[in-house]
């Protein structure tokens, strides 16, 4: 059975050549989105069909993109709200202590004393670094910067993830 992953999120269209606007999920957008890459659209659970992409530039947070065989508002109107999609075979190899988004979401976070601390909900970018949203079984959500001197160890897995907690990192 495929395995399908969530690379982005259509979320309106962009002038009227048929560019679509897509907020992003993916680690490498220059790679999903380039030319000439293929690209599952999903309503939901459901796929669609395979789009391929015809060119790729971003503006403000997004990622413009326009599809082969679509030139027009018209036709690309009704992806609003679908997503786009690779299959988990096309995934490339990453770099020694490098993850995909999907590995780290849902992962258990604990702290080196054992203390558990709660979920990866969330994968925020900030630029400098990742900051993962962890939301414990009750309480306020945690904001944990993906940095050395936190980060002691990755299960993928295990889906458990050991932190060194910094002082007031885990604010109550």
């Amino acid at each position: 059975m495929t395995e399908w992953l969530n690379v982005g999120k259509i979320v309106n269209t962009h002038g009227i050549r048929g560019e679509v606007r897509v907020m992003s999920s993916t680690d490498f957008p220059e790679e999903r989105f380039k030319k000439g890459s293929e690209l599952a659209l999903f309503d939901g659970e459901k796929l669609l069909m395979t789009l391929k992409v015809t060119s790729h530039r971003t503006h403000k947070n997004f990622d413009l993109l326009t599809f082969e065989g679509m030139t027009n508002i018209n036709d690309v109107e009704k992806f609003r709200n679908h997503f786009l999609k690779v299959n988990k075979d096309q995934l490339n190899e990453l770099e020694d202590h490098a993850y995909y988004y999907h590995e780290i979401m849902g992962c258990r976070v604990v702290s080196t004393e054992g203390q558990e601390i709660g979920e990866v909900t969330e994968i925020l970018a900030t630029g400098a670094n990742d900051v993962w949203e962890v939301t414990p079984s009750k309480g306020k959500k945690h904001y944990i910067p993906y940095i050395a001197q936190v980060v002691q160890e990755i299960d993928i897995e295990e889906k458990k993830i050991v932190i060194d907690v910094m002082e007031g990192m885990l604010s109550e």
